[in-house]
């Protein structure tokens, strides 16, 4: 089960080629252009405590308020009860746009990226209620509804995968 989860989630492609829509609800980002102006106060929604479920079990992302010209995330997969991997993940502010990078760990916090790398994703477009970067897009549904979606690729196919978040309330 971690092997196949970890071959899941790490084969996320990021090649430069067009920016079209291969998916519905993804953009791929193109080269050729540059990210959008963009700046953290215009995905501030994003900030919360969110729960969902996806890959067979529960699926966890806190997200920090905007400060110090980014927004951080932690995330977690839990299969019965075991955590199967960690995501650390950043949104910056960069040169008037947005950039974000993410790192995995597995349950014991071994990082599967080398030490100096992260998967780094540009901005391909922003809206009120949308924010695309490079094949991963987030979605306001409401305040406390929030849809991501994530190009993956398993066994040579790719395929875009939702993440329905609830925000959590203790």
């Amino acid at each position: 089960m971690k092997k196949t989860i970890c071959t899941f989630i790490i084969l996320i492609s990021h090649c430069g080629i067009s920016a079209q829509n291969l998916f519905k609800n993804t953009l791929k980002f193109d080269d050729r252009s540059a990210s959008p102006s963009a700046s953290l106060s215009d995905i501030d929604w994003i900030q919360g405590h969110w729960r969902g479920e996806a890959f067979g079990g529960v699926t966890e992302e806190v997200w920090t308020p905007p400060h110090g010209n980014s927004m951080m995330c932690a995330f977690k997969l839990i299969v019965k009860n075991e955590v199967q991997f960690y995501e650390l993940v950043t949104i910056s502010e960069e040169n008037g746009t947005l950039i974000m990078r993410l790192k995995h760990f597995d349950g014991k916090m071994i990082g599967w990226e080398a030490k100096d790398e992260s998967i780094d994703f540009k901005l391909v477009k922003i809206s009120e209620d949308k924010v695309y970067f490079d094949e991963f897009t987030f979605e306001r549904i409401s305040d406390d509804e929030m849809t991501i979606y994530v190009v993956i690729e398993n066994k040579g196919k790719r395929e875009e995968v939702p993440f329905l978040y609830t925000r959590f309330k203790e």
